[in-house]
Parts: structure tokens; C-alpha cells; sequence
């Protein structure tokens, strides 16, 4: 069993660092942390974490191919392996139609941009000159690092739709997947493994992090203050698979937007989340969360990935999930934890 955590990028350095070595001490495995525009550089702050840790991998979640052209992720993957060594594993998706909006930016073919970049990438980073004639990228024989990267980077794909998912189990090494309730594992599931029937004989086993949002703390309407934060902010970039799922459409999210992005009142698109919008993540206490990952663990999965809110106090939601949660599922596999500062 392995376990991450992931989160955005809208904390401080110094939180960061704190979190991540609290992670790598209570015995996670990964700590990703996200891109989102205007907030935070999240390989910046991948590096500080790289150097502040010894064990823990590190990981984007995600880089996305039209805000950053695929030369320059695969610029970053391989330095920050050297920074490093080894540690970093590479998110890439497609990134949110209206969030690429703001920027000017068209979500132009996500599923060919994706194949392509993950190629190009790959390419580079063996070596090879990488020309491309394709739909999404167009290179020339120019296209190649000038330096040696220090192996191929582990790319994880962040993946919500059905084709998405496909392409996820045919050519990634990983999988990011929302999924949110954590029982859309099971509608997640058949979609990875129609993937994995076109995967390559020399690619490795598709790691499959259960990616889940949680909140925990004691306090309960603290713990659901939060979480609605976070389901404000992001609920209406969700894919129509975990919308359908949950019983939403977009425009159960329209007066939430507008609140947020026209008003800029935080608590009144949080008086706005209805409790069929909560159960987009979990909330509460440490045996609340296990009980909703066990149908999981028992269906096969082997990764879980914890990610915000985590709760009022993120430190001490990772603590506590480090003495509870992770205990609990430990299997072979699992590494060594450190002593907790």
C-alpha cells in the first residue's frame, strides 16, 4: 500500500516545508502539490520541499501543456530530479477549460495534446532529437535537451473523463484521478482497465492513486467550513462523470461562481454548498474517513492520496491521518516511517 498527500498551491513556503516533512516522518510515500494559475509557482515550491526532505517523493499536480510548453516541463522534470535525486514524479493534464480561459488560452484538443506531450516528453528526456509533426505539437530536429537528464520521469496523468482515463492506462505510468465521492473509484476503475488491455509489454504496473478530498477535525462545521471552500472554488471545473455521479449538473455551481468570481464572498458561496455538493469529499473524524476507503482497499486499490482542504489545521490533519489512517492500512510494500518531530 502506498499513501500521498496533495495540495494546492495557496500556502506559504514555510508551510510547505512543515507539512512535507511532518508527511515524510508519519510515513507517506508522495507529496504533490498543485499549479494552479496565479497562486503559488508550484515547482518552486517543489524544490524548496525537494531540499528540505530525504525520503518523501515529491510530484506535481498538475503541469498542463498549454500554459507551459512541453519542452520546458521536461526541462524541469529532469532538474529537479538532479535537485533531488530521483524524487520527483511529473503531473501532467490537460488542465480546466475555464480556468485556461482567463488567460486567453483555448482547451484545444486535451486528448491529443496529451498523447503527444507525454511522448515528446518521454523522448526528451531519453535523449533523443524530438521531431513532431503532429495536432498539437510541431518540432524540429532541434527539439532535444542539451544536457542529460538523470532518467525518464515517472508521469502521472490527471485524468476525469471517460477518454482521458483510457489514455491514462494505456501510456502513463500513473494516474491522478478525482475522485470524488471516493466510492467514483468503481466508475474510474473500467475505464483505466479498457486502457491498460493497449498498454505496452515494457511499461510497469499503472499506479493508481484513489485521489480523495478530506477535511478532518474534531470540529465539525469546522471541517465542513473548509471543505466547502474548496468545492466553491473547483466545483464547477469538475468533469461531467463525477457531476452525474453525484446527482449535479453545472449549473447547480452558476450562483456559487458568480458569488465568487463577480461578489468575491467567500462565505456566502459557502452558505451555498448544498450537502449533495460535501459529499464531493470527506469530513469529520479519522474513522469516518476509514470507513469510506475500506470498500476500496478491499476492491484492489493500492495507493491512497489525501488531499485539501485536510482540515482547519492541515499539520495536524496529516499528523493525525500519520497515527490513524495509515496504520490502519499498512500492507507490504509500505516503506519505513521516520520519528515524528
Amino acid at each position: 500500500m502506498r499513501f500521498s498527500l496533495r495540495l494546492n498551491n495557496d500556502l506559504t513556503l514555510p508551510e510547505y516545508i512543515a507539512l512535507a516533512q511532518m508527511a515524510e516522518a508519519v510515513g507517506f510515500d508522495q507529496f504533490w502539490i498543485s499549479n494552479d494559475l496565479f497562486l503559488r509557482s508550484g515547482p518552486v515550491l517543489l524544490a524548496a520541499v525537494g531540499g528540505a526532505t530525504q525520503q518523501i517523493e515529491i510530484g506535481s499536480c498538475i503541469l498542463n501543456p498549454y500554459t507551459i510548453n512541453p519542452a520546458e516541463i521536461a526541462m524541469l522534470a529532469a532538474t529537479l530530479d538532479e535537485l533531488t535525486n530521483n524524487r520527483f514524479n511529473l503531473g501532467l493534464a490537460a488542465g480546466g477549460a475555464n480556468f485556461l480561459g482567463w488567460v486567453g488560452l483555448s482547451h484545444e484538443r486535451p486528448l491529443a495534446a496529451m498523447r503527444e506531450t507525454i511522448k515528446a516528453i518521454r523522448g526528451l528526456l531519453a535523449g533523443e532529437r524530438v521531431s513532431l509533426a503532429g495536432t498539437f505539437l510541431r518540432w524540429s530536429e532541434e527539439a532535444y535537451l542539451r544536457f542529460q537528464a538523470p532518467r525518464l520521469t515517472p508521469i502521472y496523468l490527471g485524468a476525469l473523463g471517460p477518454r482521458m482515463l483510457r489514455l491514462a492506462g494505456e501510456i502513463a505510468d500513473g494516474v491522478l484521478p478525482l475522485l470524488f465521492p471516493p466510492e467514483h473509484y468503481f466508475g474510474v476503475k473500467p475505464y483505466l482497465d479498457e486502457g491498460r488491455q493497449r498498454r505496452a509489454s515494457d511499461l510497469a504496473d499503472l499506479d493508481f492513486a484513489a485521489c480523495i478530498w478530506v477535511s478532518l477535525a474534531e470540529d465539525g462545521q469546522a471541517a465542513r467550513r473548509v471543505l466547502a471552500e474548496k468545492i466553491a472554488y473547483y466545483g464547477s471545473s469538475l468533469s461531467p462523470l463525477i457531476l452525474d455521479r453525484l446527482g449535479l449538473t453545472y449549473q447547480d455551481f452558476a450562483q456559487i461562481d458568480h458569488v465568487l468570481r463577480v461578489e468575491h464572498d467567500m462565505d456566502k458561496a459557502c452558505g451555498l454548498v448544498d450537502e449533495r455538493m460535501l459529499q464531493i469529499g470527506v469530513m469529520g473524524r479519522p474513522e469516518e474517513l476509514i470507513a469510506r476507503l475500506e470498500p476500496l482497499v478491499e476492491a484492489g486499490a493500492t495507493h491512497l492520496s489525501f488531499g485539501p482542504p485536510l482540515g482547519p489545521d492541515p499539520l495536524a490533519a496529516v499528523k493525525l491521518l500519520g497515527s490513524t489512517v495509515l496504520p490502519y492500512f499498512y500492507g507490504a510494500g509500505s516503506r519505513t516511517r521516520l520519528e515524528p518531530a
